[in-house]
């Protein structure tokens, strides 16, 4: 279900009659159930399900809904008085958002007219019937907001309370976090009411493409050059499917953080991986672990290219193995992501690791390669040119003259440095060290509250942020987290800090390059462990930023950036580094060389190899994007 489309979905249902206590006197699971959102003779919204025998039909007259778990795919509507609740469950989240937020404003649009009595109802004597409720429209948004504002005048006073309910009572409860308030009404001072038509940023033709072969149940591998938004369409893709069965994992911890998911050696549960296939699969039975493989139906795994073949074949035999059958991958869907003209896999020991397309099991478990050829991050058609140029490692002497110039590109502005980034991540660490230290004043140190602190090793590796943050005015930082898109206050963000806030917390006031000022409060990382229990961390989404490791700003989108590439070491690294900036005119390349700039062959004839099937590809793209 997309947005703007009849309001369907499936998903597990509990439907609870409440008792004068508010505990469930009655309680009735259903394991699947569709789910739709209807309007009867009477232009009432209806609320119906369906276990594939019957229909149970719900009036929405006044309700509350709870949706502090929407994310994970969980809400519950409470309809009033009945005392009836309906909990939903195991529902993709982004169908899951875009039902509370058609059905919160349909509620608010529909409350703005008078209702009709008992009595009149009788007497229209019409017959029953329901048809679909319609797609959100302008002049819902417009009813909704009067309906609201008048409600708005019952909380004056309470400036930092939000709603989750939509009847005349309105619940209020104090804002999370890691709450997504997007269905809801924001009361906060400094953000503006969210009830809006646009649900945010729509998948281009390419991305709608992929999704639509993921839906359809295709193992799919889709790629692209940096930048044209395979992390947006990959949570998108983990948005679209049901949480209790899918498990969205990459090849490191940094990028498991950026989609929320955990490393692929985790969710396998074999260590390092290096050990015999028998010695895995041993590992892999134990309780805790097995029943990851015994669940997972679709397996997400991004940047895949720092995944090496033998990995991956010992992986594919495993699932075979635990969920005996003899199917590729055990009957797992596959969506695999990344661009191997990017980081390679690491090598242990003498051994030249090889890359995943190159292993015995790859054919047979991936039905559908797809490429994303439209850029996103940057804009200058002519930096575009540039930076395909060098993914293939050919570099030209125009190429190489431009980038010889920019070493004396001026990027600084309002006190922001230009961010180093480094090949070596002992570089980073000395660097921002010393810098930090060069600083006169007072040291402000933010320690990260933990809800599992035995867990600490594994936050640290897995989360962008760490366990402690040390500031001073004046210190370069970057954000590592989306705060407000729309602002530019996005995960890269580039600022300096202006000074702290009186009081116990002593927050950090940040001036950032595009040009919003903005006390930063701590936000909530949240990672799946093994046994698929969830841990999170609680932190100011801030670090030092007068060096990054090329590894770590893998997902990022920079706005004044240094790059020596003086120490690189493997293909794609120069690659990789200088697809982060989002211009040239941002960019400085120090003592740069066309001889760091290499493409690995084996990769280069890979992709050689799918343009020449470009044209079984576009049938591939057309048939998943219709008419």
């Amino acid at each position: 279900m997309l947005d703007g489309d009849t309001i369907q979905f499936q998903c597990c249902v509990t439907i609870q009659r409440l008792n004068s206590s508010g505990l469930a006197a009655t309680s009735q699971s259903l394991r699947r159930a569709s789910i739709s959102l209807e309007r009867n003779e009477f232009q009432e919204i209806v609320l119906r399900l369906h276990d594939g025998r019957a229909h149970r039909n719900f009036t929405l007259h006044d309700m509350q809904l709870f949706t502090r778990f929407s994310k994970d795919g969980k809400c519950t509507v409470k309809i009033l008085p009945d005392n009836i609740q309906i909990l939903i469950s195991d529902c993709p989240p982004d169908q899951l958002h875009i039902f509370l937020r058609t059905l919160r404003i349909k509620h608010l649009a529909w409350k703005s007219n008078k209702p009709l009595s008992e009595r009149d109802k009788f007497l229209a004597g019409l017959p029953r019937s329901f048809a679909a409720i319609s797609p959100l429209q302008q002049k819902d948004v417009e009813r909704a907001r009067k309906v609201h504002s008048s409600s708005d005048q019952q909380l004056t006073g309470h400036p930092e309370r939000n709603s989750s309910a939509t009847n005349g009572r309105l619940q209020v409860k104090r804002p999370r976090a890691d709450h997504d308030d997007s269905m809801n009404i924001s009361l906060h001072p400094r953000k503006k009411p969210i009830i809006a038509l646009s649900s945010g940023r729509k998948l281009s033709k390419e991305q709608s493409a992929v999704l639509n072969a993921v839906l359809s149940g295709k193992n799919v591998f889709f790629t692209g050059s940096a930048g044209t938004g395979k992390s947006f369409l990959l949570k998108r893709i983990i948005g679209s499917l049901p949480p209790k069965s899918t498990y969205a994992t990459a090849s490191t911890g940094v990028a498991a953080c950026h989609i929320g998911g955990t490393t692929l050696h985790n969710f396998a549960g074999i260590g390092s991986g290096s050990g015999s296939l028998e010695s895995c699969l041993e590992l892999a039975q134990r309780p805790g672990v097995v029943q990851n493989w015994l669940s997972c139906r679709h397996l997400i795994i991004d940047e895949i290219s720092m995944v090496d073949a033998h990995l991956f074949d010992k992986l594919e035999a495993i699932a075979r193995s635990i969920r005996r059958s003899t199917e590729p991958f055990g009957g797992i869907q596959l969506i695999v992501c990344g661009d191997f003209f990017q980081l390679p896999p690491v090598g242990k020991g003498k051994d030249k690791p090889s890359f995943c397309f190159q292993s015995r099991s790859w054919k047979k478990c991936i039905q559908l390669n797809m490429e994303l050829k439209e850029v996103r991050r940057q804009t200058d058609q002519a930096f575009i040119s540039l930076l395909q140029a060098v993914r293939v490692g050919r570099v030209t002497t125009e190429i190489t003259s431009k980038l010889i110039r920019s070493a004396n590109h001026s990027i600084e502005r309002d006190g922001i440095l230009a961010t180093r980034l480094c090949t070596h991540k002992d570089d980073v660490e000395l660097t921002n060290e010393n810098k930090l230290q060069q600083l006169p004043g007072i040291l402000h140190q933010f320690e990260a509250v933990d809800n599992n602190p035995k867990l600490l090793r594994t936050l640290d590796t897995q989360s962008q942020i760490g366990n402690l943050l040390q500031l001073k005015v004046g210190a370069q930082v970057m954000l590592t987290k989306n705060l407000d898109v729309q602002r530019g206050l996005v995960n890269g963000a580039r600022g300096v800090v202006l000074d702290f806030q009186p009081g116990n917390q002593g927050l950090p006031r940040v001036h950032f390059l595009c040009g919003v000022t903005e006390v930063i409060r701590r936000e909530r990382w949240v990672l799946k462990a093994s046994g698929g229990h969830f841990i999170t961390r609680l932190q100011l989404p801030l670090k030092l930023a007068w060096a990054i490791s090329i590894h770590k700003s893998q997902g990022m989108t920079l706005d004044c950036v240094e790059i020596s590439l003086a120490r690189v070491f493997e293909s794609g690294q120069a690659y990789v580094a200088l697809s982060r900036a989002r211009s040239l005119e941002g960019l400085r390349v120090l003592d740069f060389n066309s001889h760091v700039v290499k493409a690995n062959q084996d990769v280069v004839a890979f992709y050689n190899k799918m343009r020449k099937e470009r044209l079984i590809w576009q049938s591939s793209m057309d048939e998943f994007l219709g008419p």
